[in-house]
């Protein structure tokens, strides 16, 4: 099979970049978290950056590999060892048949993304590998792993890539905490004229409701100036959602596909990747940018991806 799965982790999924085209029919995207984190691993070990791997979630992984690969792991830091060796973090590494990968101590982020040399070959559920847990689609069963799992990596020399070589990852790794730019929403003239204001002067908190599908955020309450929701429409990655409780949620890969609670804002694409490595009560500000700087922080960070 590729993998045989000895320690799962915490919450340890089959991602992409996610399943797409199908929100119209209620379909979740999914997907990675830290999209950059994924694209970096799969680039290291000479994939398409489509190529479904691991996402591991505040805890690692321990695996047999059962077939001589490569892999790499980006993402968050963790010590890793391949046959209690010590290897590196964003550097593609080779592994012989039997070997055991495993990862101990979490020294900074959230979430690491482990791929292997032709991604890891899951079937495709429309159109995608990746994990939706909720509605029990894509990956492995449609759910997290548990232990003795097998999992099959995929072999595709025609269309494999170059691997690469590198020696840091490019997503920031919050410490504390992280501020992100943000656009203003859509749903702005629904609150208070010094809403806006207050909401990129707060220091907000991820509280424990939180998942991949949005982070609930702790701090200053929104106040509305209309009570009625807006009428329910699409949800891109990254919508600041305000429900009746003036609680901040950023929405994010497992969001809904439509929502009727107000969006305040919308955090960047180039800042999602680190938001993506948040965990639990790390603190999150924002601060407002124009279209213009937000395409341009885009642009560096597709730059430093193919440097």
């Amino acid at each position: 099979m590729g993998l045989l799965v000895i320690r799962p982790g915490l919450l340890t999924t089959v991602q992409d970049l996610g399943r797409w085209g199908h929100q119209h029919r209620g379909v979740p995207v999914s997907g990675a978290m830290d999209t950059t984190s994924h694209r970096l691993a799969n680039r290291l070990v000479g994939n398409p950056e489509s190529a479904a791997t691991l996402e591991l979630t505040m805890t690692g992984v321990e695996l047999v590999i059962e077939l001589p690969t490569v892999f790499a792991v980006a993402g968050a830091e963790f010590e890793l060892s391949l046959d209690d060796v010590p290897v590196s973090m964003n550097y593609p590494c080779a592994a012989g048949a039997k070997q055991t990968l495993r990862f101990g101590s979490r020294l900074a982020g959230a979430r690491a993304y482990l791929a292997f040399a032709g991604g890891v070959d899951v079937p495709e559920v429309l159109g995608s590998r990746s994990t939706h847990v909720a509605s029990g689609i894509g990956g492995l069963a449609g759910r997290a792993l548990r232990p003795g799992d097998r999992l099959p990596v995929g072999v595709s020399p025609e269309t494999q890539l170059q691997p690469r070589r590198r020696t840091k990852g490019l997503t920031p790794l919050p410490s504390d905490g992280v501020r992100v730019r943000v656009l203003e929403g859509p749903d702005t003239d629904v609150f208070g004229e010094n809403e806006m204001a207050r909401l990129c002067s707060t220091r907000y908190r991820v509280t424990a409701e939180s998942n991949r599908m949005g982070y609930r955020l702790d701090g200053h309450r929104l106040v509305r100036s209309n009570p009625d929701d807006p009428l329910s429409s699409g949800i891109p990655n990254g919508s600041v959602q305000v429900p009746t409780s003036g609680e901040p949620i950023v929405l994010l890969a497992d969001r809904q596909t439509v929502g009727g609670y107000p969006r305040i804002a919308t955090v960047i694409s180039a800042d999602l990747p680190v938001v993506g490595q948040l965990k639990v009560s790390q603190w999150i500000e924002f601060e407002t940018c124009s279209y213009e700087t937000a395409r341009r922080a885009l642009a560096a960070l597709e730059q430093s991806l193919i440097a």
